[in-house]
């Protein structure tokens, strides 16, 4: 299960009753900026017991409106079912017995909790007549535990295409990173892969198969890397070397099409995110790419992870200056948060703690939840705070 963090009032009054201000006003009208609040309460949820009580107070009330398509519900469920209090077991309870929508978003967050209560109503979930549902139940009582999995490749052949995007989405992009599922589901997750078109989250079910010990879906990336259609020979390499720890990166120049293949998020979105991991692995054809894209477009949360890693994992400091900037920039208002906690990833500490302290009065409620995260004390030796849950979470709002 996953590891729970120590309770306690890490940052100030004013963050925590800001962010209780907004919870307020989004129950009484959704708001624009749902995504971006409903991740800064997820991931802030953890360093506050008060604040905590405002998310219990909260979902409470969207449970017994049927709020349950929101992307705020998402966030509480998961927020509070990974925190280890068990205070919303009969709302939980309540959330489970609804058939749609929201119900991956229940099943998710159930399966990160340990709460014995939840044990019952999910099992009885995992005789669902609807497969999708069955099959989303049994990977959750994996996760808690609760069962051995070795009915759960019986059902993958029956989920339809707008389930396994779903599924993907709301319950296998969260297990990537928690606690590794049973062997068992290795056979499951080859059946979903098989039918998946989509390379992005074909590799998402591959990481969890991998992450279980199951080594099958190495052995196929590898081989449509040497033997599929030529096209698609270097994403399919790129997927094998994602998939092996200590594999060397391949001679594979990125490209923004390649890399929108590779996303686990629609390809229209253009999303970057496995340029990222390839330059953490200090992938030498990633540094053209990032260089481009930090000297382009210092004012995205593309090209200020560029930097990032520019500075950090290519040893150019010279792009520590060019984030401290942004960081004080107040034209960059959405942006100055991530701009801040990328600096301090990137070495230069002092001067994004002090920054930091200016964060806590910005309007922008990412922002003011990046600076709460870097004004908290007692951070561990290593600690990176730009990863990629909380840049998913408090800069693009994607609520998983």
């Amino acid at each position: 299960m996953v590891t729970r963090v120590e309770r306690s009032e890490s940052f100030g009054e004013h963050v925590v009753a800001r962010l209780e201000s907004d919870l307020r006003a989004a129950l009484r009208r959704k708001p624009a900026h749902e995504n971006q609040l409903a991740g800064a309460l997820r991931t802030l949820c953890p360093h506050s017991d008060r604040l905590r009580a405002a998310l219990f107070a909260a979902f409470e009330v969207m449970v017994r409106r049927g709020s349950f398509g929101r992307p705020l519900y998402g966030a509480l469920a998961r927020a509070l079912a990974e925190s280890g209090d068990q205070r919303g077991s009969a709302f939980f309870k309540k959330a489970l017995e609804v058939d749609e929508p929201g119900t991956f978003a229940t099943i998710s967050a159930v399966g990160l909790s340990s709460d014995p209560a939840l044990t019952a109503p999910l099992a009885r979930l995992a005789g669902s007549r609807h497969a999708h549902i069955a099959f989303a139940a049994e990977i959750a009582r994996i996760a808690r535990g609760e069962s051995a999995g070795t009915q759960i490749a019986s059902l993958a052949p029956r989920i339809k295409e707008s389930h396994r995007i779903a599924l993907c989405a709301e319950l296998f992009v969260p297990l990537t990173w928690h606690t590794p599922l049973a062997p068992t589901v290795g056979a499951a997750l080859a059946v979903l892969r098989e039918d998946e078109r989509h390379l992005g989250r074909w590799l998402v079910f591959a990481e969890v198969a991998v992450r279980a010990g199951d080594g099958t879906a190495i052995a196929q990336a590898r081989e449509r890397a040497r033997l599929g259609p030529e096209s698609a020979r270097p994403a399919w390499s790129l997927v094998a070397w994602a998939l092996s720890a200590n594999e060397p990166p391949p001679d594979v120049r990125p490209t923004a099409e390649l890399l929108a293949r590779l996303s686990d998020r629609p390809s229209a979105d253009r999303d970057t995110t496995f340029l990222f991991r390839m330059a953490h692995r200090r992938a030498s054809a990633a540094r053209p790419m990032l260089e481009t894209l930090a000297k382009s477009s210092l004012a995205s949360e593309a090209g200020l992870r560029a930097a990032l890693h520019l500075a950090r994992d290519f040893g150019e400091a010279r792009w520590l200056e060019s984030l401290a900037a942004c960081a004080q920039n107040a034209r960059r208002e959405g942006l100055r948060g991530l701009a801040a906690a990328a600096l301090f990833d990137a070495g230069d500490r002092e001067r994004a703690t002090r920054v930091a302290s200016e964060l806590l009065s910005s309007r922008q409620v990412s922002t003011l939840a990046w600076g709460a995260l870097l004004g908290i004390p007692g951070r561990k030796d290593g600690e990176v705070f730009v990863s990629e849950s909380r840049l998913r979470r408090l800069q693009f709002g994607w609520v998983e």
